[in-house]
Parts: C-alpha cells; structure tokens; sequence
C-alpha cells in the first residue's frame, strides 16, 4: 500500500542510516534509525503490533471488537490500560465534531462494502435499514475508564485514531530502548524524534506525481487523510461522517502536526467536518487541508511552504 499523501524528502543531513520495514495492519511499516535495530528489539515490536491487532482490528475473529460485534446483549468489555487515553481522545474528537468522528461508523463502513470480506458493494438495504438507529458513541456506549458497557452488538472501528496510536506505542518502546533519532512511519502516519528535521512532501490528493506543499517536521507527528484513498466506488471512501453514515465529500486531503502521533491522526479526520476553529481551542496542533473546489486552507502556525 502506497504512502498516505505524503512523500518523505531526503536530507543531505540525515543521521538515520537503517531501515526496518515490515507489513502490519493491513498496511506497510518503516521504521529509520541511525543503527541496525537488534533482533530482540525487532521482535518486541512485531509482538507489539501483533497485540494491537489481535485487541482492535474488526477484520479478526479473536480480537476485543469482534467479540463486542457478536455480543447480542451487548456487555462489559476490558481493553489494556493504555486504551484510555486512545478513548479520551474519542470523546473529544467527537464532541468537537458534534458526533461526525464516532468509533461506532464500523457497522456503517461494513454496509458501503469495506467489511472483513472486503466485498466493497455496498449493501443498500441494510443502509436504509440502519438510519433510525444508527450508533453513536455518547450515547450507546458507556465508558469507565478503559471498560465500555453496550447493549446491543456495536461495530467499533478506531480507524481515526489507531493507527497512530500504534506508532506512538512503537515510539514509547524505541525511547525505552535508549534510541533519540528515528523516525516511524506507519504508512504516512509518521512520528519523528531528534534534533534534524524532516522535510516532507505534501502529496496532491488528485495528482501522485505532485505536491502541493512542504511541512517541516522536527520532534512531532504528521498524519493526514484523504478521500482518493482506501476508496472503493463513486463516492465511496473511508471518511464517513458519524451523523450520517455517508462518506464526506467537501474537505478531500487534510494533514494535521502534533506532538503525539495518535492526536495528529485524529484531528487529520477531524479537520474533514469543517471544525477547525473549535479544534484549534481544544488541541495545540497546526494544519493544512484542501477542499474539492480545490481552495486550500492553512492554519497560522503551520511550519512549512504551500505551493497553491
């Protein structure tokens, strides 16, 4: 799978010599370091990836979101300590967004065709069928701490935030580890850590050979989203809006700069329901997106150039 609208630009000062690559999450990792990874480094992260999979991924029959999926009750299900932060951060996003970033749009993405069978037809009965209950996560979820309660099967997709997630926790052990200088790279959901800053490329959402622009990254994460990605059909797209169940159609790209990979990650869907003002009040982050009129919009402090 191709890199997410970004394209990493080499710097004539880089110290990062070694590269770690692996697939994971249905997508393809790289991890930079200044030297080779030791093999029990390597394996402890492919044994952290397997461990995120085997809690999250709504693709495996093993994992904690499945389980919540087949409850016909619903029920009261435990995730990690480290799940309650990925939560706040839910809780947040979606009331910033009045409710259009929701990690219950599984069902909904499962019905336009991206399900564990990857059927990508959408099933336009069961759509129609679903608007008068559709889930949403405030109300049909009860959180304490890292235990959700539901009621009924829910089908929870933490796609907005848990891939960064994911390469924050690949950070948290590389740090542990003694390592300063790398960079991880989740399929463009990227986390950088050292002194050098990374030059890189904005990638024009309608044109792969293009970039619309150059973010400088130092010691934080880029992540972004976009609609010509993971699509499937006219219109149909990874993107849906919680409140109605429908992909977005008027933000097509966005990139979001935090400190944190999993809060960049989550703001980058969250720029896509036009709240940027009420975001920039909660997150200190900064941000480009661009809409399908092609009009692009930059946050003050975003550090970097925009050639449109």
């Amino acid at each position: 799978m191709a890199r997410e609208s970004f394209k990493l630009m080499a710097s004539g000062d880089s110290v990062l010599t070694s590269s770690f690559k692996f697939d994971a999450i249905g997508t393809s990792w790289e991890i930079n370091t200044p030297a080779p990874l030791a093999a029990v480094t390597r394996a402890q992260i492919l044994d952290l990836v397997e461990r995120f999979d085997s809690i999250y991924s709504r693709f495996r029959h093993d994992s904690i979101v499945t389980r919540i999926a087949k409850a016909a009750d619903g029920g009261a299900f435990s995730f990690p300590a480290d799940a309650a932060a990925m939560f706040d951060l839910y809780d947040y996003l979606h009331d910033a967004t009045d409710g259009a970033v929701d990690p219950l749009v599984g069902r909904a993405l499962e019905l336009l065709g991206y399900d564990g069978d990857y059927a990508l037809m959408p099933d336009h009965e069961g759509i129609a069928a679903t608007v008068a209950h559709r889930p949403v996560w405030r109300r049909d979820v009860q959180r304490e701490g890292t235990t959700i309660t539901t009621r009924r099967p829910l089908v929870v997709d933490v796609g907005a935030v848990g891939k960064g997630r994911l390469v924050d926790l690949i950070s948290d052990l590389l740090t542990a580890e003694g390592f300063k200088d790398f960079v991880v790279d989740g399929s463009g959901d990227i986390c950088h850590r050292g002194d050098i800053a990374l030059d890189i490329g904005l990638e024009h959402p309608l044109d792969p050979d293009l970039v619309i622009g150059v973010a400088n990254l130092k010691d934080g994460s880029i992540c972004a989203s976009a609609s010509n990605r993971r699509a499937w059909g006219d219109g149909l797209h990874h993107v849906l809006d919680g409140r109605t169940g429908r992909p977005t159609t008027e933000v097509i790209a966005t990139w979001a700069i935090a400190s944190d990979t999993a809060t960049a990650d989550g703001l980058a869907t969250a720029l896509f329901f036009n709240a940027s003002s009420r975001l920039m009040a909660v997150f200190d982050f900064s941000y480009l997106r661009m809409f399908a009129d092609g009009r692009v919009e930059v946050s003050d402090n975003f550090d970097g150039e925009v050639f449109t």
